[in-house]
């Protein structure tokens, strides 16, 4: 799964779009109060919670698939789809 599939799994899965920020592919203007974001980081593709101006990377995955899945399970607590 690729950025731009997470995005439309997410929101087919009733997700508000506010809940979420896909570097690239699903940007605020302007940045909500809080959401769950995935974005390229020093070490691999990062996700975690961005609460009132401050990013707190959660997990690091080496490739953007294994990223996209994390942020789904972690989302929806459910495995990724195939």
């Amino acid at each position: 799964m690729n950025r731009q599939e997470v995005r439309d799994a997410l929101l087919a899965a009733g997700l508000s779009p506010d809940a979420f920020e896909l570097e690239g592919v699903h940007e605020h203007v302007p940045v909500p109060p809080d959401f769950w974001f995935l974005r390229r980081g020093p070490d691999g593709w990062e996700i975690g919670p961005y609460e009132r101006g401050h990013y707190e990377v959660r997990q690091v995955f080496a490739t953007e698939p294994a990223a996209c899945a994390g942020l789904w399970t972690a989302l929806t607590g459910r495995p990724a789809p195939p």
